[in-house]
């Protein structure tokens, strides 16, 4: 495995690869492969690699991977005024 990584980092410095192209290159595909590994559940797939599932769900929508869906922020509650504890000035 190790002589397998080696040849991989030379191939990409001798390609010219820049380091952050080539950690997005290897993200990416661990990503995927954990994905398909497990079915497509991101809780297992976050386990496998190690990383809490919202940031693997940033990530897929970082990759455009899978059916990962941007979360929408609660609407703002229009009209109503803050709880103020009586007294206060």
């Amino acid at each position: 495995m190790k002589n397998e990584f080696d040849a991989l980092v030379e191939h990409l410095l001798n390609s010219h690869i820049l380091l952050e192209e080539a950690i997005q290159i290897l993200e990416r595909r661990m990503i995927q492969g954990a994905l398909e590994s497990c079915g497509g559940k991101q809780t297992v797939a976050s386990k496998c690699l190690g990383i809490h599932r919202n940031t693997l769900q940033r990530k897929m929508v970082e990759y455009e991977l899978g059916k990962s869906r941007q979360r929408r922020k609660p609407a703002a509650r229009a009209g109503r005024r803050p709880n103020r504890k009586a007294g206060v000035a």
